[in-house]
């Protein structure tokens, strides 16, 4: 029933008068089913009467995990009609960031890829910001942060170590094997080596990586700088955030794609250059049709 779902979306204080109020006003019965936006929901009679008015106009938008912060704004100016320099701007607000309640330098990272529902009338970039980031909020709720204590890291970092298993792991069952490798090369102060973050730097990307991208001198670049990089260089989804908070249990050091959407991961350099040979071979062998 609508007067349920009412209590339980803390819309009612009390559900006998709600359905007391619908009976008396002759619209028991009469709710359509459907999508509503309640505005001004002071009291049962204007609940009832948004209600039998009707669906109001939405709009959907769809956003997907792994894109970044340009990558979104342009999705919800698309499609919303509002000015993506306006929406990416306030990605970068800190004034605006810091109203959200969140301890970094820019959104990104914290655009929770889903699929939302807004208001055709809706015309205020900061609502729609703020729609989002409340999804970010419900997944990365209190349980997941005090995990995020447990194993050392804040939730910045864990975005941030999600953002790049985003960009290497094509299949959710080996995110977590993903996670474990990125952990054990950070406790033993080794180079990330992630080639997602170097995507995130060059300016005609994405596109295969050459031997002068691994040099650009950027706190981004995994290649140079040990540790994280400073911030996620996108927006994970909740199966790359889990893998960070619960990875795998293994020693593995490396990993190289095989060319299947997979990867061969091994605990030492001797293991990981055949398994590199192994993948050029197939690569060759592709080229050559």
């Amino acid at each position: 029933q609508i007067s349920d779902l009412l209590t339980e979306k803390n819309i009612l204080t009390n559900k006998n008068m709600f359905i007391t109020a619908t009976r008396l006003m002759g619209y028991n019965n009469k709710i359509p089913a459907g999508i509503f936006a309640l505005k001004d929901a002071k009291n049962n009679y204007r609940i009832v009467r948004q209600l039998v008015r009707g669906n109001p106009e939405m709009i959907k938008v769809t956003l997907l995990e792994g894109w970044t912060i340009s990558q979104v704004t342009q999705a919800i100016s698309s499609s919303m009609n509002l000015s993506s320099e306006i929406l990416s701007s306030l990605c970068y607000d800190e004034q605006f960031i810091n109203e959200l309640g969140l301890e970094t330098k820019s959104l990104e990272g914290y655009l929770y890829p889903d699929t939302y529902l807004f208001l055709e009338s809706e015309n205020d970039p900061k609502e729609i910001l703020k729609q989002i980031i409340s999804e970010f909020h419900e997944v990365f709720n209190d349980n997941l942060i005090e995990r995020a204590k447990q194993i050392g890291l804040t939730v910045n970092e864990v975005v941030t170590m999600a953002s790049i298993i985003e960009g290497e792991a094509i299949y959710d069952n080996e995110r977590t094997i993903i996670a474990a490798v990125y952990h054990n090369r950070l406790k033993k102060r080794m180079l990330l080596q992630a080639d997602p973050t170097i995507q995130y730097i060059i300016k005609d990307g994405p596109r295969r990586l050459r031997l002068s991208d691994l040099k650009i001198d950027s706190p981004y670049n995994t290649y140079l700088y040990r540790g994280l990089p400073p911030g996620p260089i996108s927006n994970p989804g909740k199966a790359s955030i889990l893998a960070v908070l619960y990875p795998d249990d293994n020693n593995y050091l490396f990993f190289v794609a095989r060319g299947d959407g997979y990867h061969t991961f091994t605990t030492t350099i001797e293991e990981h250059n055949q398994a590199k040979r192994e993948f050029q071979k197939v690569r060759r062998l592709a080229a050559k049709g």
